[in-house]
């Protein structure tokens, strides 16, 4: 079965260590949006071996200053989606990192918190 990210051209990568690569996600939420994938097959985070953890974490602080240089964002959000109903869509990891500016939307306040209607419970 073929796979967009083990796929994925080098020279199109913007950085990469020994077990993980980033790219310029090609359907972008904000300027700016990289993608951190894993170089080894597999479904999600919790498949993942520590080093392939740490070496995706590696990247991220690296990319963080690529694009405080190229784009200067106000926040970010950072994330995986894991399994179609945590939003995944291509089941190889890969972490989001989407930068924020201020103003992108009305009320920032709760990030990630507000991808969803929150629960609410009663006391009684």
């Amino acid at each position: 079965m073929s796979c967009v990210f083990c796929e994925y051209p080098e020279k199109d990568y913007i950085i990469e260590n020994e077990l993980a690569f980033a790219i310029y996600d090609k359907f972008p939420v904000n300027e700016g949006h990289i993608l951190v994938i894993s170089k080894r097959h597999f479904a999600n985070y919790f498949e993942a071996t520590e080093a392939e953890i740490m070496a995706i974490f590696q990247l991220t602080k690296e990319c963080k200053k690529i694009l405080e240089e190229e784009y200067t964002p106000d926040g970010y959000n950072i994330g995986f989606n894991i399994n179609y109903a945590g939003g995944q869509t291509v089941m190889h990891i890969h972490q989001h990192i989407i930068p924020r500016y201020e103003g992108d939307i009305d009320n920032p306040r709760g990030g990630i918190r507000r991808l969803k209607k929150q629960l609410v419970y009663y006391d009684g």
